[in-house]
């Protein structure tokens, strides 16, 4: 696998012996039904246990698994990967109003956040990139090699937010980005900061009436302004 990406060759592990084939395709399903399980229940106990069950899921299986703290990308962040991130990451978040006015979305006002609610996304957009790229990308990288791995993990990324128009398109080319940048840099803190600056950039440049409180699942078609 280290041969397939120049920016991240030294591997000591290999990714077979990290996590073995069926181990991992068992692995992505199991936190993967848990995931949409969560994300398609209505608010309340069940749901809550379904969150439970992905959370508790994917910390046993990462636990489990030999890699090492840098190959799971939660190391000291690469300055040089660093600076090209969130310098692409500051270009993308001022494209995204243009976008919204380009799409002639302005169908009534957009939801206020608050410091507190920016904050709050900060840390759920970590712990996001946490799961999508030290859980699911490792694991399709040793199924399907880190090219192949990167348009797959953007894939079941978008699929996870779906129905909402806007963040399904938005996620699978974040997750692109997202995970062509975990394949050079192997780093989640600042892929966490972009994902957090996108998604505030997203809330309050499209209308509520589309983006229906940022829900997905269940909770976008269940949406009552």
């Amino acid at each position: 696998m280290a041969s397939e990406s120049k920016s991240f060759p030294s591997t000591v592990l290999s990714r077979t012996e990290a996590v073995s084939p069926a181990t991992a395709w068992l692995q992505i399903a199991v936190a993967y039904f848990f995931i949409m399980a969560a994300v398609w229940t209505p608010d309340g106990p069940l749901k809550l246990a379904w969150m439970s069950l992905a959370a508790v899921c994917i910390l046993l299986f990462t636990a489990s698994g030999r890699y090492s703290i840098r190959e799971l990308g939660i190391g000291m962040p690469p300055a040089a990967g660093t600076v090209r991130i969130l310098t692409a990451g500051v270009v993308m978040a001022a494209a995204v109003p243009l976008i919204a006015m380009l799409l002639h979305t302005n169908l009534g006002p957009v939801r206020p956040l608050s410091w507190h609610g920016a904050w709050q996304y900060f840390i759920w957009a970590l712990l996001q990139q946490f799961i999508l790229q030290s859980f699911f990308y490792l694991r399709f990288e040793s199924l399907l090699g880190s090219r192949r791995a990167v348009v797959i993990t953007a894939a079941v990324f978008a699929a996870a937010h779906i129905p909402s128009p806007v963040l399904t398109c938005a996620t699978f080319l974040g997750g692109l980005f997202f995970c062509e940048m975990f394949r050079r840099y192997r780093n989640i803190c600042p892929l966490g900061a972009v994902h957090a600056l996108l998604g505030v950039m997203v809330a309050t440049s499209f209308s509520d009436a589309i983006l229906h409180h940022m829900h997905v699942g269940i909770g976008y078609l269940s949406f009552h302004p």
